[in-house]
């Protein structure tokens, strides 16, 4: 394994997160903080087609939306001063993925949130280690998160963990490898081993049950690991799909970016991927 590799794409993940902090402000279109965090990427990696570049396409998801949002063509949503914004972005040099996400939140009253989930995640990553079992990790992730309170309004809320995400194991072009990294004691007994890599993530909320569901509005597509080539018969989706692959291969990528290499008009053929079972979305 080529340690190099993680190291440089690691470097690059915090200059741009750095650079990106120092720059968004309310206001903002969420598109153009996604232009700009993958501008920064692509000059900073020397991007060079499957060799290095993006990991995954930017998450920008505000409140109630956890993850996995990024802005489709012609979404003209604004950063507001009153919004919980979580920016996850990636980089990865030969498939070596980094993953990794802040919080932004300009009103005051959440900044216990911000640092009660932060605080979290240091302890997730103080945790791992080889042998250790992801269930412990989990233990100690909500043993921190849940010391944190919030209060709105007069009243105190504790903030409790997300019980149905997780963080993950990376391996080389594959963002989610297996192994789930929990946010409370579920029982796992399974061991981390030596040479895995893994995403430490831990999700808080305040609101709610402290469960997710899917939404209405797919942004984020990846072509399936176990598609085995089968035919595709519609030639307008297999010519979409020979593109997706010399493009992104088996990482992840979004339709702003199928716009960016001039797949304009891609919905039709994307959708049949997609029920084929050949991309997942």
């Amino acid at each position: 394994m080529d340690y190099n590799d993680v190291r440089k794409a690691a470097e690059v993940h915090r200059q741009t997160r750095r650079y990106i902090q120092s720059i968004i402000k309310p206001d903002m279109d969420l598109t153009y903080i996604c232009n700009e965090i993958e501008r920064s990427n692509k000059m900073l990696l020397e991007a060079n087609g499957l060799n290095a570049g993006w990991g995954f396409p930017t998450g920008v998801s505000i409140n109630e939306c956890a993850a996995h949002y990024t802005p489709n063509p012609d979404d003209v949503k604004i950063l507001r001063y009153d919004d919980v914004l979580k920016i996850d972005f990636g980089t990865h040099i030969n498939g070596r993925i980094i993953d990794s996400a802040f919080t932004v939140a300009f009103n005051p009253v959440y900044d216990n949130l911000l640092m009660g989930v932060r605080e979290a995640t240091y302890i997730g990553m103080k945790t791992s280690g080889i042998d250790v079992r992801l269930c412990d990790v989990g233990a100690a992730i909500t043993e921190v998160m849940t010391s944190y309170e919030v209060e709105l309004g007069n009243k105190s809320y504790v903030i409790k963990p997300v019980k149905n995400l997780n963080g993950h194991n990376v391996e080389r072009y594959k963002i989610h490898a297996g192994n789930t990294v929990p946010f409370y004691d579920n029982g796992d007994q399974t061991k981390m081993k030596e040479n895995e890599f893994y995403a430490i993530e831990t999700f808080g909320t305040i609101r709610g049950k402290g469960y997710v569901g899917d939404g209405s509005n797919c942004s984020h597509y990846m072509i399936d690991h176990d598609w085995n080539d089968k035919a595709i018969r519609n030639s307008n989706a297999k010519r979409l799909f020979n593109i997706i692959k010399s493009n992104f291969g088996t990482l992840a990528f979004c339709k702003r970016w199928l716009n960016q290499i001039g797949e304009v008009k891609h919905a039709v053929a994307l959708k049949n991927l997609v029920d084929l079972g050949a991309v997942n979305s």
